[in-house]
């Protein structure tokens, strides 16, 4: 079965969910990159300058160490899920969250999750919390352009 007929098969709340990770994969890879981008004149001192503007001050430092804790439990909860649903290729995703940003990768390794599972596990989510992540999808949004744009 390819993977367009496995994703035809997927049940409607499935492929929302999944176009809804893809689409925050995609913010993500823009966010990030368009950042990570202004250091592309530094030739080979591009990680050094990177990193060091990491530590720039309490904020950058708790921000990165933020996202580093993340990524870790991210990558824990990625191979326990790979293992137990069968999703191939669990440490290209964790690798690519250490090369491009897990704020990219992890949603695809969830989508690659739901494909998976969708057609033989349902988690109906609650009024509740579609409510909160609306809010919790409006705020992230509002940051994100706050960092990048303000």
């Amino acid at each position: 079965m390819t993977t367009t007929d496995q994703t035809a098969s997927l049940p409607t709340s499935s492929k929302v969910l999944c176009a809804l990770y893809a689409a925050i994969s995609l913010a993500a890879l823009i966010a990030t990159w368009s950042q990570n981008l202004a250091y592309s004149d530094r030739g080979g001192q591009f990680l050094v300058a990177f990193w060091a503007d990491t530590k720039a001050n309490a904020a950058a430092r708790s921000i990165t160490a933020d996202i580093a804790l993340f990524l870790l439990a991210a990558a824990i909860l990625m191979v326990v899920e790979a293992r137990k649903h069968g999703v191939a290729f669990v440490w290209a995703y964790i690798i690519g969250g250490c090369v491009v940003a897990i704020s990219v990768t992890f949603p695809l390794f969830l989508i690659a999750r739901e494909v998976r599972i969708a057609r033989t596990a349902s988690t109906p989510l609650t009024i509740g919390d579609k409510a909160g992540l609306v809010a919790l999808s409006i705020a992230t949004a509002a940051f994100v352009f706050w960092v990048d744009v303000v």
